[in-house]
């Protein structure tokens, strides 16, 4: 089975993640989560703390010795979703001081998907470094910045929208994705 990891942070947004992880699991996915202790809490306080429930397995922030510490991992793909600015700064600097920050800096030296959302704005001149930075070490950076084309009738809608492109990063396609068609 396809497995793919998700890395929640303390930036607000876990809608995101818990969306993500449900397509994943819709298009027969197995889910990996890493969830930082602010993470955890933004959860909890956003009321997405069911996004754990989607994970087939969610691995500790401090447990250097889980399986996606290793450029050896089967997992085919991660996200950062949402990404906070100061975990963005961690992985482009490759300080690789918890599970999160490691596991992507695996996927960059393994040259294997790695996309980041970040979620706060505006953009700093050091935000727009380190996202270029990452960029050109081989992560996608994709904005969680909704599109309104195809007329959402609800938040999930709406969410959808960035979680697709997350998806088409990734290398994967949900049937319910709607790319522009035109008018």
């Amino acid at each position: 089975m396809d497995r793919y990891i998700i890395g929640v942070t303390g930036a607000s947004g876990g809608i995101y993640a818990n969306r993500l992880a449900f397509h994943l699991k819709s298009l027969g996915k197995e889910v990996g989560g890493i969830v930082t202790e602010t993470g955890k809490k933004v959860l909890e306080y956003e009321g997405e703390i069911s996004f754990l429930d989607k994970c087939d397995k969610v691995y500790h922030i401090s447990d250097f010795f889980s399986e996606c510490a290793s450029g050896s991992t089967s997992y085919l793909g991660m996200a950062v979703i949402p990404c906070s600015m100061g975990t963005l700064a961690r992985i482009g600097n490759g300080t690789s001081d918890n599970l999160l920050v490691r596991t992507a800096d695996v996927f960059l030296k393994e040259r294997k998907p790695l996309v980041i959302v970040p979620r706060e704005m505006p953009y700093s001149l050091i935000h727009l470094e380190n996202m270029k930075k990452l960029q050109w070490a081989g992560a996608s950076i994709v904005s969680a910045s909704p599109h309104f084309y195809n007329h959402p009738q609800s938040i999930e809608d709406l969410v959808d929208t960035v979680v697709f492109k997350v998806l088409r990063q990734l290398g994967l396609k949900s049937p319910l994705d709607k790319p522009w068609a035109g008018v």
